[in-house]
């Protein structure tokens, strides 16, 4: 009997190219996962309009609705709880989440992040990379802990950067390559080939030392 595909709730915040990328990975014959929900903290994320185009159900929990984090923290769990997800995916999700909510979650949330951690954590990371005279930048995809862009890292993508880059064309750069390796992580969690164990990144039975590659998948 086929196995029903994990059920996903995606965090969004804007415009939600990294939602689009995972729902286009849907229409593939071997996709394992079903998003449920699309999930704002703004209305007028246009995230939320690429989900009702593919009929999933969204929802808008505003954090400034809410007197403190704790209790916009506990709607929003309420919220993603009703539709009973094995994933939770952070996809441009632009709020800081304290342990409340990673521990509610922990081992069964992702978080994509532009920069090669545990260089830049945090905002403005392309802009960083370029200061710092980096030769590399990239992406990292990691299970989500108590310590802001902190928790394993599972995967990991590169770009050179050029002479002649600026913040815009990086952020073209590592854009794309996120779009691919977005959905095949959440695929492979998805499969039951990569999960946290012991404060780890799991794959394959065998906890990952270093982050895995796009080519090695």
């Amino acid at each position: 009997m086929q196995q029903s595909p994990l059920r996903v709730v995606v965090l969004i915040s804007g415009n939600g190219s990294n939602l689009q990328a995972l729902i286009d990975r849907q229409n593939q014959a071997d996709c394992a996962y079903q998003i449920v929900k699309v999930i704002s903290n703004k209305a007028d994320a246009f995230g939320l309009e690429r989900a009702k185009q593919h009929l999933i159900e969204v929802d808008t929990v505003p954090h400034q609705s809410f007197d403190d984090r704790e209790t916009f923290e506990q709607a929003l769990i309420h919220s993603i709880d009703q539709a009973q997800p094995g994933l939770v995916v952070l996809a441009g999700f632009m709020r800081i989440l304290t342990p409340l909510f990673t521990q509610h979650y922990v081992g069964r949330m992702l978080n994509i992040h532009p920069s090669l951690l545990p260089k830049y954590p945090g905002l403005q990371t392309h802009q960083r990379a370029l200061d710092a005279g980096d030769k590399q930048h990239g992406l990292s995809i990691h299970f989500v802990t108590d310590e802001l862009d902190g928790g394993p890292v599972v995967l990991q993508a590169t770009t050179n950067i050029q002479a002649n880059d600026s913040v815009e064309t990086l952020k073209a750069k590592v854009h794309e390559l996120e779009h691919q390796a977005y959905p095949l992580v959440v695929n492979l969690f998805a499969q039951g080939k990569l999960n946290y164990q012991n404060h780890q990144a799991w794959w394959s039975g065998q906890a990952l030392t270093t982050p895995l590659q796009i080519e090695d998948l």
